[in-house]
């Protein structure tokens, strides 16, 4: 693991503090000491440094980033080796989207972080980039409430036959996923977890009936056709669900609003 201390020099960045450690990397608040501004530095563990799998997903991170210019995706600065240690650098947000749930939401803005969430994870599908790790830690709010998706680390990109492993966070990974088999419809049973979530206060589990915990509060807020665009995003078998987060985005758009 990453261990750098507070005012430690790493190039011209400058460590404020750590936000995060895990297996893969570690997470620091930094200062660019050329450009004069707050960053996030990811950080590769060294320890993984011969790995070839474990760089290969790095440098995809870093890859994807360019093919995906959208203002819900979290752009990365810069990726490069510096005194040894491969770093990621991206803009420093105000919170996690996980930090924000723990607070009380309007429902406008619920509203509207689902609307912003649903139009990242449909860019990325657009370039048929399968995100695997749809949860609210790795989406970042900043400043007037805009919310942007982080974390390629797991990513894939969709091919005639993709093989992958089972990658993603317990909780929030579609069962097809969770034995090894990611498709654009596991992003989106992750995503309709996720605004289930902002709506209801409640993490659907395992077995994923409907209606999960907190239904009361979803009917307070959202109206039938609403609940049951939801409700289609989060069956447990893909062919249920929307073939993507484009088809739910799309979907979401032809509900008709009320005349206000």
């Amino acid at each position: 693991m990453t261990t750098l201390r507070a005012r430690q020099r790493l190039g011209k960045y400058r460590i404020e503090k750590k936000l995060s450690a895990g297996d893969r990397a570690t997470i620091y608040q930094a200062y660019d000491t050329i450009h004069a501004t707050q960053v996030v530095l990811k950080i590769a563990n060294p320890d993984l440094m011969d790995d070839p799998d474990f760089l290969n997903e790095f440098r995809l991170e870093a890859r994807l980033s360019t093919r995906m210019e959208h203002p819900n995706v979290l752009p990365i600065q810069n990726a490069d080796y510096i005194d040894d240690y491969f770093v990621i650098t991206m803009p420093l947000g105000v919170e996690s989207l996980a930090d924000r749930m723990t607070r009380r939401m309007s429902t406008d803005l619920a509203l509207s972080f689902s609307k912003q969430a649903l139009a990242a994870v449909a860019h990325a599908h657009e370039q048929k980039i399968i995100h695997c790790d749809i949860k609210p830690e790795n989406f970042i709010v900043f400043p007037g409430n805009r919310l942007r998706l982080s974390d390629f680390g797991f990513s894939k990109v969709a091919q005639k036959r993709l093989k992958a492993s089972g990658s993603g966070t317990v909780g929030y990974v579609a069962p097809e996923q969770a034995v090894g088999r990611p498709m654009f419809q596991s992003d989106v049973f992750s995503l309709g977890l996720l605004i289930y979530q902002l709506f209801s206060g409640h993490l659907a589990d395992w077995p994923y009936d409907w209606p999960p915990k907190g239904i009361d509060k979803v009917r307070r807020k959202l109206r039938p056709k609403t609940r049951a665009w939801l409700r289609k995003a989060m069956e447990m078998r893909p062919q249920d669900r929307y073939r993507n987060a484009v088809a739910m985005e799309k979907a979401f758009y032809k509900i008709p609003r009320p005349k206000r």
